[in-house]
């Protein structure tokens, strides 16, 4: 099966406008078997309850007899269990779980689109694609101000986007390479299947349930032709000075060298939206001036330092290197910084009576899962304040595990000498 997928990317790395007529039948017994393998038993279960344990105990008749429906086209996917997520903001995300059999489907169709259109996708694009990372995207979006001649940066946030995607537009962008009915009949049952919220069933016009795992790779295609090729054609080719683009799922960003290149592209950016019928969200949409000559700029003009702009959980501001030179710095963001503290919290509170070497490897695992996404270049100084925050959080919970005062300062710190929380440290390098 391997060898298939990597045959069908061959095909379309190669050929301009590949098209792929016969590709339902790879939905078979190997692959959806070792779909059901890779999936991840503890991840929550959808609206049929069942786990991956339950289906496991009767795995190949299960295998087979999915694989059979698929085949005579009785497959009918379940509604996802909508869920909500807290955000940075204060809102809530809302989430879609779809059920055990329907995962294992949406896994083997993800392998069918990644290795379609893996090889179409541009260099720009980093979300929930194989060997990329956020710090990929961050570290570019940097690289980017820096060497080229960027003076303006365009900053968009699209509201709703995977509850906005249109389900004719995705299927006309999936089906400009892959020409398969079956695969195509397939994907649209998936976005028609709705969502079952507090016990009432909703169905979908519009979007595909963010948290469902082919919706990722729905996404990566449907800003592949809204916005990346149509940035590529008028902006990187045609445009006027330097520019560039990151996308990183729904989430990017453009930095532009002329005002007026930035201005058309903010203006011209929107309509291509509405077009697809996505809009921006405009209270946190701006252009900003932003980059090298940015602060002398500014301070010709009066005005105070350089404008700042949050990207993947960070906030980007123009810095100095020791040695003098222009660099794009990222701290963590306030809003994020807030939500985590508030989160860990939270968790103290609801486990602070468990022994302390239960609590506390479980905590550092947290801490480390922390440092290891936010332990960037210039940012420790961030990362020391978290660690400040959770220890003075601690102590305060360790005193609230009974109606007694458990430590004073001396005697938590001798504990911690047993139990050392997990201390800061910068993971990946930025400017390597």
């Amino acid at each position: 099966m391997e060898t298939k997928l990597e045959r069908i990317a061959d095909k379309s790395a190669q050929e301009s406008r590949p098209i792929f007529t016969s590709l339902y039948h790879l939905l078979n017994e190997e692959l959806l078997l070792q779909c059901h393998k890779e999936l991840d038993g503890k991840k929550a279960v959808g609206i049929d309850e069942m786990t991956k344990e339950e289906y496991s105990r009767n795995l190949e008749e299960n295998i087979r007899n999915l694989v059979e429906r698929l085949r005579n086209k009785a497959y009918k996917p379940k509604p996802s269990l909508r869920v909500y997520i807290p955000k940075a903001n204060g809102k809530k995300r809302p989430l879609g779980i779809a059920a055990y059999e329907d995962k294992i489907v949406q896994s083997g169709l993800k392998k069918i689109l990644e290795a379609v259109y893996g090889p179409k996708f541009q260099e720009n694009m980093y979300g929930f694609r194989p060997n990329r990372s956020c710090h990929m995207a961050i570290k570019a979006l940097c690289t980017s101000i820096i060497r080229k001649r960027i003076n303006y940066v365009v900053d968009a946030d699209i509201k709703g986007f995977f509850d906005h995607m249109s389900h004719e537009w995705t299927l006309k962008f999936v089906g400009y390479y892959i020409q398969d009915p079956n695969l195509l009949n397939l994907i649209k049952k998936y976005l028609k299947a709705g969502v079952l919220e507090d016990g009432k069933y909703q169905t979908n016009e519009a979007g595909s349930a963010q948290g469902n795992i082919i919706s990722p790779v729905l996404a990566n295609i449907y800003m592949h032709h809204v916005l990346v090729l149509w940035y590529k054609k008028y902006f990187e080719k045609q445009g006027i000075g330097e520019s560039f683009l990151v996308v990183y799922a729904d989430d990017y960003l453009a930095g532009f060298e002329e005002k007026s290149e930035a201005e058309r592209y903010y203006e011209e950016m929107q309509k291509r939206l509405g077009k697809y019928g996505l809009e921006i969200e405009t209270s946190k949409s701006r252009l900003l001036e932003f980059g090298r000559y940015a602060k002398e700029r500014r301070k010709r003009r009066g005005k105070g330092k350089p404008e700042t702009f949050d990207f993947l959980g960070f906030t980007f501001y123009c810095g100095e290197t020791q040695a003098g030179k222009f660099c794009v710095k990222a701290k963590t963001s306030g809003k994020r910084m807030r939500t985590k503290l508030k989160e860990t919290e939270e968790w103290l509170k609801k486990n602070r009576t468990k022994p302390l070497k239960e609590l506390m490897p479980a905590l550092n695992r947290k801490l480390t899962g922390h440092y290891r996404y936010y332990g960037i270049t210039y940012n420790i100084h961030a990362l020391v304040k978290y660690h400040y925050y959770i220890t003075k959080m601690l102590y305060r919970w360790m005193n609230r595990r009974s109606q007694k005062r458990s430590y004073n300062w001396e005697g938590f710190k001798q504990m911690l000498e047993y139990y050392p929380l997990a201390y800061p440290k910068r993971y990946y390098n930025l400017y390597a």
